[in-house]
């Protein structure tokens, strides 16, 4: 009886999959789809989608499909065909006329929703406004669209074929989705707005299939923009025109498909596509309301590696006269991609397309979708509402974790399916059971240099390390972590170098005085050695590295014997500061004098400083959540300052000069892989300043005879070509420009990411005569390399090529050239 009863069950799924249908719809003369074609059977009139694609349940023996400006077509459904492109005509003589008025008449409409965003834009119009939202995103499939059949797999041979393995991946992967999703997450977030503080999103629900606390970093992705009105549209880390941008009507095509009434309001439907010169493709439709011309719902969609369709769904609210937003969805689906895919941390994954071929065998990632929609509700307009820490743009209560079930039905709707509940259950039972949560966590302390052991992490920086100096550097150290307090720490650590024979340690405190700016003030004392003129911003993001590849060429250093009081803070909007005094005793481990006017030469000098270091990313969005603040959405330039200063005769210092430091970041990313990347830094010193403290620009070449003996590991911003204390300034600047190419595999597990790299540095130095010791040079005439990085080759490894060119390029020619090996270790 089961077996029967299994048969009839496929029989009947077999039967319903051979009733539905799917038409194609598109212009004969170019190929194009023709989205919003209309397609009739049985009386009922269908609408095709964007890209002109609609499925009929019940398709009869016929349909008729039509377009405006196009001769209507009918086409006979056949037995056992379920794909249908049905290619359609102009009408000569008609079509060129409606398309030239439809364009006119379109880019009109739009010109004046452009003029009228100052009163249809809730943002501009409004004066305040608050709501609440309930957002659920889901990674699954549709179980209807899996066969579920376990495939034989032959190989056929002289003698005949031979099974080669039993494939059973649809059937596997159709038996999960039948019982759930492959990841859950909701929240409910209240919106707040008003004209002078600006929109900001505070979380009070949220929960995570899998999780008891949360991975924020994912609550803050921002997957599409807030408002159709932007000039610029975010869809999945990129960035596209707006086609209600100021200039929308240059960018973009426009034509008027029809009018259609949307909550009573009667609206015009106009279809909009980027014109060819947009190197970033959007295309969608737009509701325009005909009375006030304010948008009413908007689908926007980019097809491309991966296909984004975003949906923004407006009510128009009577009392203060406007299209406000109501609900908003977006689906991500599998594109034409021939490489891995991840997006989202790699929670969805979508496998490369091997092959063209239409009749390719589906794998489990080509059902595979995302979907995320937001509902808006509780809203007051022109209300007062008051924003408390408008320096974040999202903030996740405190209490926003931990809600009871009954909680979140009262936001959930009516139709949530079955397998949502059942996805919480799975994947909390087999999160739990890999001991996942426990791993993540213990991952972030690792990336950032840090074993967490019972109340304290130990700093895994400072067990190994070489340079030409000390050779090996052996030590232990770490900091004291919220087990043992929130509101204090103790850190420091011990080191040996094997070579030098001489121990170097720190030790050192802080107490915490404000938890959502993060401020600290603290004190330290170290006996260590630095490499002379590097230039390191005190507010850089600490980076655990296995192996740090500049200090193990270097044999330059100073000690240091350094008293500090310190106070570092992010009470400044979108910023990190610290703020320093420091008084040291600085030794130059190599041969060295410095003059300073009629007074005795200077081996060793004691170092008064004050200094001051921010770290400015004005265009980034930042979170606040319980565990402290997050970065979540980069945007570039950025920017960090710092100004030191030393004072003659205060404390014993034996020197008065002032520095500062600009460094500026540049990025751009590609939805297809490519990236590029600039850097500018520049620095300028004034008054006594030492060797050890002026600037060598960061050079990273042995001075050796031969190219293979000069083979090293190449730095992250090096200037590969350039030799160590070869060139040192008082003054300087320097340019960097990379672009990264889409990684390619040229044979099995060899891969290839090239990346183009061009360096320029500018210097000059005053008084060099007050500096005895070293032989070096200035940078006057400007200094240039260019190569190409070729980093993660095979399991990590890779190498670079750089050629040194210019005023500076050097006689021997193999000197002009550096070949490093890299190493990149991905832990997770």
């Amino acid at each position: 009886m089961k077996i029967l009863s299994l048969l009839l069950f496929f029989f009947t799924l077999s039967v319903r999959a051979q009733t539905a249908i799917t038409v194609t719809v598109k212009e004969e003369a170019t190929n194009a789809p023709l989205p919003f074609s209309t397609v009739s059977t049985n009386g009922i009139n269908y609408v095709t989608d964007i890209d002109g694609r609609v499925t009929l349940q019940d398709p009869g023996t016929i349909f008729t499909t039509s377009y405006t400006g196009y001769t209507p077509k009918k086409t006979y459904v056949k037995d056992g065909v379920r794909f249908y492109t049905v290619l359609l005509s102009t009408q000569i003589g008609q079509l060129n006329e409606l398309v030239i008025n439809s364009q006119n008449e379109a880019g009109n409409i739009i010109g004046k929703a452009i003029k009228r965003k100052s009163v249809n834009d809730p943002q501009r119009r409004l004066e305040s406004f608050k709501y609440k939202t309930y957002d659920r995103l889901l990674v699954t499939a549709n179980p209807d669209s899996i066969s579920g059949k376990i495939d034989s797999v032959y190989v056929y041979e002289k003698a005949g074929r031979r099974l080669e393995k039993i494939d059973s991946a649809s059937f596997k992967f159709k038996k999960i989705i039948d019982r759930q999703h492959l990841y859950q997450a909701e929240k409910v977030s209240e919106y707040k707005f008003n004209k002078v503080q600006g929109l900001k999103q505070n979380v009070i629900a949220t929960r995570m299939a899998g999780f008891k606390k949360p991975l924020y970093e994912l609550i803050g992705l921002k997957l599409q923009s807030y408002s159709v009105y932007a000039d610029d549209i975010d869809l999945l880390e990129a960035k596209y025109a707006g086609p209600l941008a100021n200039n929308a009507v240059s960018e973009y095509n426009f034509k008027i498909l029809d009018t259609v009434s949307i909550n009573g309001s009667s609206a015009y439907m106009i279809y909009f596509d980027a014109k060819k010169h947009l190197k970033r493709k959007m295309r969608g439709v737009l509701y325009i309301d005909r009375n006030n011309y304010g948008v009413a719902r908007a689908i926007l969609r980019v097809r491309n590696i991966i296909d984004v369709t975003s949906i923004h769904y407006f009510e128009y609210e009577e009392g203060v006269q406007l299209w406000f937003p109501e609900r908003k969805t977006l689906t991500i689906t599998k594109g034409n991609n021939k490489e891995d895919l991840k997006i989202l941390g790699e929670t969805i994954k979508f496998d490369a397309t091997a092959t063209t071929e239409s009749n390719r065998k589906k794998e489990p990632s080509d059902y595979v979708y995302l979907y995320s929609e937001e509902n808006n509700f509780d809203k007051e307009f022109n209300t007062p509402v008051t924003i408390y820490r408008n320096a974040v743009a999202i903030e996740v209560k405190d209490d926003a974790v931990g809600r009871p079930p009954e909680y979140w039905a009262q936001f959930q709707p009516d139709t949530i399916d079955a397998r949502s509940p059942t996805t919480y259950m799975a994947l909390d039972s087999l999160v739990a059971k890999d001991n996942w949560e426990q791993r993540i966590i213990l991952g972030k302390r690792i990336i950032n240099g840090y074993l967490p052991v019972g109340f304290f992490d130990v700093d895994l920086r400072q067990i190994a390390k070489y340079n030409n100096y000390e050779g090996f550097r052996l030590g232990l150290g770490g900091i004291t972590n919220a087990r043992l307090a929130e509101t204090f720490r103790l850190g420091g650590y011990g080191a040996y170098g094997t070579k030098d024979g001489e121990f170097k340690y720190s030790l050192g405190g802080a107490i915490r005085l404000g938890k959502f700016s993060n401020s600290w003030v603290g004190g330290s004392f170290s006996d260590d050695i630095k490499e002379i003129g590097s230039t390191s911003f005190a507010t850089d993001k600490r980076v655990f590295k296995i192996y740090d590849p500049r200090p193990i060429n270097i044999s330059t250093f100073y000690n240091y014997q350094t008293w500090q009081a310190y106070i570092e803070t992010k009470i400044i909007p979108k910023t990190e500061s610290m703020w320093q005094l420091t008084r040291s005793r600085v030794d130059p481990k190599f041969n060295y004098l410095y003059l300073q006017d009629a007074r005795a030469p200077h081996r060793m000098f004691n170092l008064t400083t004050a200094s001051v270091a921010i770290q400015w990313n004005p265009f980034s969005d930042f979170m606040q959540t319980p565990d402290g603040r997050i970065e979540i959405e980069k945007r570039y330039p950025k920017f960090a300052f710092q100004y030191t200063q030393a004072v003659d005769g205060i404390w014993g210092s034996d020197f008065n000069f002032g520095k500062l430091d600009v460094r500026a970041e540049f990025e751009k990313k590609y939805l297809n892989g490519q990236i590029g990347t600039a850097l500018i830094q520049t620095g300028v010193a004034v008054g006594d300043v030492p060797l050890t403290h002026l600037y060598s620009t960061s050079p990273n070449n042995l001075d050796r005879d031969g190219i293979l003996r000069r083979v090293t590991l190449a730095g992250k911003n090096s200037f590969e070509t350039m030799y160590f204390n070869e060139f040192f300034s008082s003054r300087y600047v320097t340019a960097q420009l990379k672009h990264g190419f889409t990684r390619f595999t040229i044979y099995n597990s060899i891969k290839l990411s090239p990346m183009l790299v061009t360096r320029f540095a500018w210097g000059n130095l005053d008084h060099k005569q007050n500096h005895l010791g070293l032989d070096y040079k200035t940078l006057e005439k400007g200094y240039y390399e260019s190569g190409l990085e070729f980093n993660e080759i095979f399991k990590g490894l890779g190498f670079s090529a750089f050629y040194r060119y210019g005023p500076y390029h050097l006689p021997q020619f193999d000197r002009n050239i550096s070949v490093k090996l890299s190493f990149v270790l991905n832990l997770f």
